[in-house]
């Protein structure tokens, strides 16, 4: 198309988003808080199942049939998390990551994450610490903060850690998802649907939203709670029924931060999707020492978005995707 080679957003907006990032770096200033650069290419990536990464390949000057395959990362996790097993202390990093087969008013392959650690922070510490960053950038009133489980009993009046599939269905029907739901066995994947499908867009409709205590399925590389092993350490973060940031009191467990990301091979195998290498440089870190700490991940895309009270994220974007 002729106007393709015009910015997704209107200059005016992206003079908008420059102030609303400058005040995200004042904020960081402010509390001393280290600003950080990670490579954008790494020669591993994510065993999650639910991301699909980029890869590309770097070629050998003076032979390039010889390749070394890297990878464009889906988030700065892994290097930041050997910075601070390097004793850097509480680190931020605003920078673009990537990942592939993701696309619509919320996603775009290339985006802009805030990625911050906090070193010494509970989940909850940290999760009023980024209530605090929420109401200095959005000017937004104060987080409404409620568990897994009680969001489940809220809206949908079951409890996730009790219920069965029987129960799930009878609800998936109630919402017409069962084109969805109806040959899914697994309890936990019928648990997600629901609570993405349903439960997520009622989310934050006056203020920015924390559900904390994920299922222990859904951990990643949370820690386990230390009271209740079927919920982990995790947190996500909900404004205008849209997900904004998804944290955690992070796993410093070298054999089990192995573990998870072996089961995550496990489940790729299941799955028929590609066998990832494991990140040893990530390990090893883990296994040198990672200090207490808490992390989170925001789309600033999707945070502009909201501050701008757009519709969409390329609204906020020089070039999205379909002008790239």
């Amino acid at each position: 198309m002729q106007n393709n080679w015009k910015p997704s957003a209107s200059i005016k907006d992206l003079i908008k988003r420059a102030k609303i990032i400058n005040n995200i770096r004042l904020f960081f200033l402010e509390k001393k808080i280290l600003e950080v650069e990670t490579p954008s290419l790494s020669k591993s990536t994510v065993t999650d199942i639910n991301l699909t990464p980029f890869e590309t390949n770097y070629l050998f000057l003076e032979n390039n049939l010889n390749k070394l395959k890297l990878w464009l990362i889906t988030s700065p996790e892994y290097h930041m998390k050997r910075l601070l097993a390097a004793k850097s202390g509480p680190i931020y990093q605003i920078c673009h990551s990537f990942r592939n087969t993701e696309y619509g008013k919320r996603h775009n392959p290339e985006f802009t994450m805030l990625e911050w650690y906090q070193t010494s922070y509970s989940m909850h510490e940290f999760i009023d610490q980024i209530d605090l960053f929420f109401q200095k950038i959005l000017q937004s009133k104060q987080a409404v903060k409620i568990s897994y489980q009680e969001v489940f009993i809220k809206y949908l009046n079951i409890d996730p850690f009790s219920t069965d599939i029987c129960e799930l269905y009878k609800i998936s029907k109630k919402f017409n998802l069962q084109h969805l739901t109806c040959f899914e066995k697994n309890l936990n994947t019928l648990i997600e649907i629901l609570f993405t499908l349903v439960i997520e867009p009622l989310l934050g409709e006056y203020q920015p939203t924390f559900v904390y205590h994920f299922p222990i399925e859904q951990a990643s590389l949370a820690a386990k709670n230390s009271k209740d092993d079927r919920i982990s350490e995790r947190f996500e973060i909900f404004f205008k029924g849209i997900e904004i940031g998804n944290g955690f009191y992070e796993l410093t467990d070298y054999l089990e931060n192995k573990k998870r990301l072996i089961n995550d091979n496990k489940n790729r195998r299941k799955m028929n999707l590609p066998i990832r290498k494991i990140d040893n440089n990530f390990l090893n870190a883990i296994n040198h020492g990672l200090p207490l700490c808490s992390g989170v991940a925001i789309g600033i895309d999707r945070l502009i978005m909201i501050a701008l009270n757009k519709k969409s994220i390329y609204e906020v974007m020089s070039f999205a995707f379909d002008r790239c």
